[in-house]
């Protein structure tokens, strides 16, 4: 699940925390995310405070806490206090990271690198060991600052487009394979009732950054420079206007692009949407869906699917460095078979380990196999400059341009200004 979903999607789970103890579960005794001092049962002498945001997949909290109980039977000096995060998970966790309470252990959705230029994160390359090299390019590249580690990735979400294939076929409609057809298809999809495609409920959803890598732009420069403003990002840009001037995109819905129900109940016949959801699409709908990546905006472009995920971090400036770190190589490195049951047991994500990947076998038939694919070929990541202070600021212009809200030069030129001032920020320049 991606930064953004964790923020929006919260279905009725309670905010507290369980402490895990020589692999006995026991409750704290405030509902509360405030972190709850003491180690938990005798014969712990550390106790680990370990946050997760709040899944949206049924089972993943249970999940979470049995990996802290086979953790503290194989430690049992060391107990695990599982803080479960719901709400806006990114503002809390980096709040509680400049004070005291914060968690020795954490998860982060689209890596930044800030954590790691400001100390606030350990380096864990002693962690990865000889498994470095069974970690897929994307997942090691993505928590690398100056040659170093920084986090270890635990899932890969891979975004795309998913499609019903009987609502296509009755219109006539081949599944777009260019900007041009998906603009089309769209179109052509949308009735006095109904729209042809959902994005997001702003609108845009990933569709800007999807737009930039679509006609070979870029985002940000290894180097820290802001490459969003180029002429081939700006011309991608305003293409986006055409769904908005057509009225084709759902605006407004109940729920937002991670959650597919807009999809299963035939409110559209297009979505934007991650692999976690492809269960309970394919729950509702059978085989009548299938998945695409975001087109090539024109010839000499690339088609795109966006791959995020969750990344298991230590804290720097914890009390319990070393007992966190062995906590995140036991789950996070070295035991396989809990990896993979996180990865296709609660939802569909892809595993960074190339070897758990590979046995995975929800992942290796099908529809799913094909997202996997589509991963591998056109799988595009945030830079890790790409903070929620520079996102919001290229989304803002973004929403505009395809809006037609002012001149859409002067509304990029503008973000690619402020963008790159928040980047040197980071950067220290």
């Amino acid at each position: 699940m991606s930064t953004r979903r964790s923020e929006l999607s919260r279905r009725g789970f309670l905010t507290g925390s369980l402490i895990v103890a020589a692999g006995t579960v026991l409750p704290t005794t405030a509902c509360s995310t405030d972190p709850v001092g003491g180690a938990a049962g005798s014969g712990a002498k550390t106790t680990l405070n370990v946050w997760y945001h709040a899944y949206g997949e049924t089972g993943t909290q249970q999940a979470v806490l049995r990996y802290a109980t086979a953790f503290t039977k194989a430690h049992p000096d060391i107990a695990v206090k599982v803080t479960w995060v719901p709400g806006d998970y990114s503002g809390k966790i980096n709040a509680t990271l400049l004070t005291d309470a914060a968690p020795d252990v954490f998860e982060i959705g689209d890596f930044s690198e800030s954590l790691a230029r400001r100390g606030q994160i350990a380096a864990l390359d002693d962690v990865y060991g000889d498994a470095k090299s069974d970690f897929n390019t994307n997942a090691v590249e993505a928590v690398t600052v100056d040659g170093k580690l920084y986090g270890v990735k635990m899932i890969d979400d891979v975004m795309m487009l998913y499609y019903r294939k009987s609502a296509l076929a009755k219109a006539g409609i081949t599944p777009p394979r260019s900007f041009d057809e998906l603009v089309a298809a769209a179109k052509a999809l949308t009735t006095k009732k109904s729209k042809g495609l959902f994005l997001g409920n702003d609108g845009l959803g990933d569709s800007g950054i999807l737009a930039v890598f679509s006609n070979g732009g870029d985002l940000v420069t290894p180097e820290g420079k802001v490459a969003f403003g180029s002429p081939q990002a700006l011309e991608a840009l305003k293409g986006l206007k055409r769904l908005h001037d057509d009225k084709s995109l759902l605006l407004g819905f109940t729920t937002d692009w991670w959650d597919p129900a807009a999809l299963t109940q035939g409110v559209v016949p297009m979505q934007w949407s991650g692999l976690w959801a492809m269960p309970a699409i394919k729950d509702a709908l059978g085989d009548d869906f299938g998945v695409l990546p975001w087109p090539a905006f024109k010839a000499g472009g690339a088609p795109v699917v966006r791959v995020g995920g969750w990344t298991s971090m230590v804290n720097a400036k914890g009390r319990n460095v070393a007992a966190a770190k062995k906590f995140v190589q036991w789950l996070w490195v070295q035991q396989s078979d809990l990896q993979k049951d996180f990865a296709e047991s609660y939802g569909f994500h892809v595993p960074p380990r190339t070897s758990v990947a590979a046995s995975a076998e929800k992942l290796a038939e099908g529809t799913a196999r094909e997202a996997v694919v589509l991963a591998d070929r056109h799988g595009k990541h945030y830079p890790g400059t790409w903070d929620s202070a520079v996102s919001n600021t290229f989304n803002a212009a973004a929403v505009k341009i395809a809006e037609g809200q002012g001149d859409p030069a002067t509304l990029l030129a503008d973000a690619v200004k402020k963008a790159q001032s928040e980047i040197d920020k980071q950067l220290g320049r």
